[in-house]
């Protein structure tokens, strides 16, 4: 009697094992897929793999073993990756993968680790679509390589794998020093030439509207009074030490028409004496007399030595 009790304890206390053990809890963001004998559960013969969905699960023990996928998106970051645009320029890009398991079975199966493997497929990709780019569009068209990364990524991954890559995206793009400074250079003339182009505008806006307003203040002597005076209110203004006030040209002319012809020299007034004609002065000029050679000794010896020398030098 004493044996049979023991029995039944035993056979109540393994009862109890399995049935804790063939119990499981599936979280609400997972699914379980499970394997009899090491073959995937199916809903049909060719059908997919039967998901068990959250809550509590009853598996077979010793039979069957649940292993539970997460189906959570998960960002992954792809590490940087050197490489040269189709128009020879080096970069570095850094991006990340938002991915998401929509078929366990396929990721539990088809694939050792699916975690690993998108990882390598991005950076593969990665350096694919940046050899094919050229460096503007890698800076101003991001949206159009997020695009066809996806677009690469996704084809490779969902069918075959049941992992769908919901989105990817460009963190950085890291330039060479060189390129930078170039590209900041023409930046900077960029906005030189837009700021000219603006500055110039105003000045010949404001020289069309300064045209106006002289033709408008020319039609009345006394508006270009009363502007004078303005203007010189504002300069007073300032409380300046030194006040400089021009006048109008209209204003001198005013004086000068006011002032009348130049007047003539009195009647009595002493004139200017003319100087004498050159005639007259040139007859004034006394004579000079003539001067008569002297006459020295040695010369009147050659004189007498020799009549025609003498004769000569006197000629």
């Amino acid at each position: 009697m004493e044996a049979l009790v023991i029995l039944l304890a035993v056979v109540v206390f393994l009862l109890l094992v399995a049935a804790a053990t063939g119990v499981r809890v599936v979280q609400e963001w997972e699914r379980g897929i499970v394997f009899r004998f090491g073959q995937i559960q199916r809903q049909g013969p060719q059908g997919p793999a039967l998901v068990r969905t959250p809550g509590l699960t009853l598996i077979v023990p010793l039979v069957d073993r649940l292993q539970k996928v997460n189906m959570q998106t998960v960002a992954m970051g792809v590490p940087g990756q050197d490489g040269i645009t189709s128009d020879n320029v080096s970069v570095r890009v850094d991006a990340v993968v938002y991915f998401r398991v929509i078929d366990p079975g396929k990721a539990i199966v088809n694939i050792q680790n699916y975690v690993y493997a998108i990882s390598q497929v991005a950076q593969t990709s990665l350096r694919s679509v940046i050899g094919k780019a050229e460096m503007q569009d890698l800076l101003a068209e991001r949206n159009k390589i997020n695009a066809e990364l996806r677009t690469i990524m996704d084809e490779m991954t969902e069918g075959p794998w049941g992992v769908r890559i919901e989105r990817v995206e460009i963190k950085d793009v890291s330039l060479p020093e060189g390129m930078k400074r170039s590209m900041a250079r023409t930046a900077e003339a960029e906005r030189e030439r837009r700021a000219r182009i603006i500055t110039a505008d105003g000045e010949y806006q404001a020289s069309k509207r300064l045209a106006a307003a002289a033709h408008e203040l020319s039609k009345d002597p006394a508006s270009l009074q009363l502007r004078l005076l303005q203007t010189v209110t504002d300069v007073a203004a300032e409380k300046n030490s030194t006040l400089i006030m021009p006048l109008p040209v209209e204003l001198l002319r005013f004086f000068d028409k006011a002032a009348g012809p130049a007047e003539e020299p009195a009647s009595g007034a002493a004139e200017i004496e003319e100087p004498p004609a050159l005639e007259e002065a040139i007859e004034s000029v006394p004579e000079v007399p003539e001067v008569t050679p002297v006459e020295s000794p040695a010369d009147r010896a050659v004189a007498q030595a020799d009549p025609a020398v003498h004769r000569q030098g006197e000629v």
